[in-house]
């Protein structure tokens, strides 16, 4: 099977395995990466460098007549004193070459096929001059980008001799930092003298395909293998930092196919890539339009009047529900909408019997037996999200101020969870001890993950005068990771300790549904109101204080509680299908892996 019938022949297996990426804060937003076709660049890589891209010709001049080539040229630079004499490099064992080679190709070191491998350096910067500095953040997959270069002081040009001038076909790997180490390019068009930082490794190869070495580089042999796990790992260093030392560069075993192939290797190869990007462009195309469809369809049931007019516009939304909802981001969106519509009271009818909540709640709430009540601070500040810009909700229905829930209507009482110098040390925790949440434990949509909670110690504990917390209250994420929200209702003990980051609340459930107040904090009305307070400031922060001036829109209690069983309902279905869109994504993926895998062996 050629490579053009592999890809052709999958095609719906290329285009339909797609995941969604992980991203900081709440929410999934619409990040999707299309698995399939990153995969079939792997697998086109793999074949490359594994000698089955192409058909080999056997009037081809053996690879080890070029590696004979490459050995004269070394020893005429030598002469010239061009470079330094080459040391003997040490034999290939069977263990460094990770798979069989053609005939007519052989393993070598890259010090053996380049003229010069060495690490940039650091620099003396200045705003202006004559050569450019590479870092790191110019080396991307998608090319070389100077314009993230920086200028080197001219005073400082005489401590670079000419070998460091980045020239045509030197490949440039990036060397230090999690998440940029192993990216690679070539050298190409150079219209400037540039030189490289110390973060980056200049291969300058000697009569050989450079984009091969490249593609090679890029290959998941090669990738794979930039990472401290890796059982042959070419770094050092920890997951937070890791080094690709020069001495890894030089000894590295490269595929070396006759120059010929080469050639036609990477003429493939660049082939395949730009159908690959046709691809992606298809693919990215479809996911947009059916991003816009979505968003659509679910403004308009938004705007739906009444519960009538919602069930209405549901309706419609239903005769293509299999069809709408085919990514984990589009539910997430379904969810937002289901909970606007939720607390702005359009999914459940309205009953005139039920006491308006602007009369519940306008008297003070006697508080429940033990109830200790926190000093409270008056509040002299504006809301940032004015009170006639909110959603319309029913005649019976009515805005509070958290700060009118908590002094007035005692319904509310909260605190954040900041011990100021108390604020525990990493030796304080331990494998026993006290259940310590931090917003890295509360995921999207509510779900908190216990078991990953640190434990601090009893005796840390007990110095701690806030934030501690107990089941039934409810969390928003207040610093850093913004917007996160929970519920304890299955804490694993009775009292647990918060990070600084998480504010709780405690509900007094005699007049207020302690699951109505989380699916509101869910909601995009109180999302939107903690964004407009981190457009008003560079903080990624939404503070206790600023929380107090936030509205929540309460129904009488009654018609809480059927709001809450409607929400409950709603989102349970929408569980079921992110769990069988996980499991299609996931089955996708796997084949995608078998092909792959099978192609290469």
């Amino acid at each position: 099977m050629s490579a053009r019938e592999l890809i052709t022949d999958h095609l719906d297996l290329w285009t339909d395995a797609v995941t969604t990426k992980s991203t900081a804060g709440r929410g999934r937003n619409g990040k999707i990466e299309l698995t399939g076709i990153k995969k079939l660049r792997e697998l086109i890589l793999d074949l490359a460098v594994r000698g089955k891209l192409v058909d080999q010709d056997p009037s081809d001049e053996p690879a080890s007549v070029l590696l004979e080539r490459i050995a004269e040229e070394k020893a005429r630079l030598v002469k010239e004193g061009k470079i330094k004499k080459p040391k003997k490099l040490p034999e290939i064992s069977e263990e460094e070459k990770p798979f069989e080679l053609p005939e007519g190709w052989l393993w070598a070191r890259m010090k053996a096929i380049s003229e010069y491998i060495q690490r940039g350096k650091g620099p003396k910067y200045a705003d202006f001059g004559e050569v450019r500095v590479v870092s790191q953040k110019c080396i991307q997959w998608s090319g070389f980008d100077l314009s993230a270069s920086r200028f080197i002081d001219d005073s400082s040009l005489s401590g670079y001799q000419g070998e460091r001038y980045i020239r045509n076909n030197d490949i440039l790997w990036n060397s230090t930092g999690t998440g940029t180490v192993g990216r690679a390019i070539v050298a190409k068009n150079l219209q400037h003298p540039i030189v490289a930082d110390s973060h980056v490794t200049i291969i300058r190869p000697l009569a050989t395909e450079p984009n091969h070495i490249l593609n090679y580089i890029a290959s998941p042999s090669v990738q794979q293998r930039i990472g401290p796990d890796h059982e042959n790992s070419l770094v050092s260093g920890t997951t937070k930092q890791v080094e690709l030392n020069s001495g890894s560069v030089k000894l590295l075993a490269v595929p070396l196919p006759p120059l010929e192939e080469q050639h036609r290797i990477v003429e493939k190869v660049d082939e395949l890539m730009a159908l690959c990007d046709r691809l992606e462009q298809q693919v990215g195309g479809q996911l947009e339009a059916h991003e816009v469809l979505v968003d659509t369809l679910l403004d308009a049931l938004t705007r739906s009047a009444d519960a009538s007019d919602v069930a209405d516009n549901w309706a419609r939304i239903t005769e293509h529900f299999d069809t709408l909802f085919t990514t984990e981001a589009s539910i997430d969106k379904l969810k937002n909408t289901l909970l606007q519509l939720a607390v702005t009271g359009r999914i459940t009818e309205q009953n005139q019997e039920d006491e308006p909540a602007e009369i519940a709640y306008g008297k003070k709430v006697a508080l429940p037996e033990g109830y200790i009540r926190k000093t409270k601070q008056k509040i002299k500040e504006r809301p940032a999200t004015p009170l006639e810009t909110l959603p319309s909700i029913p005649p019976n229905w009515a805005y509070f101020s958290i700060d009118k829930l908590y002094s007035n209507n005692h319904l509310l009482d909260y605190a954040d969870g900041n011990h100021g110098s108390l604020y525990p040390r990493k030796g304080d925790f331990g494998d026993e001890g006290v259940v310590f949440l931090t917003a890295a434990q509360i995921t999207d949509f509510g779900e908190i993950k216990w078991s990953d909670c640190p434990r601090l110690s009893s005796k840390k504990a007990n110095k701690l005068s806030k934030g501690w917390s107990q089941k039934g209250d409810v969390f928003f994420t207040h610093n850093a990771t913004v917007g996160r929200t929970g519920l304890a209702s299955a804490p694993p003990e009775d009292d647990f300790l918060l990070g600084t980051s998480v504010t709780f609340y405690r509900v007094n459930s005699v007049s207020l549904n302690r699951y109505y107040l989380y699916y509101y904090f869910s909601s995009p009305i109180w999302q939107n109101q903690a964004a407009a307070i981190m457009q008003q400031t560079t903080r990624n922060q939404v503070s206790i204080t600023k929380q107090a001036l936030f509205y929540v829109s309460l129904p009488p209690l009654n018609e809480q509680r059927r709001v809450v069983e409607r929400v409950q309902a709603t989102l349970a279905l929408c569980d079921q299908l992110t769990s069988r869109l996980r499991e299609i994504g996931e089955t996708r993926t796997q084949l995608a892996e078998a092909v792959v895998e099978q192609a290469v062996s």
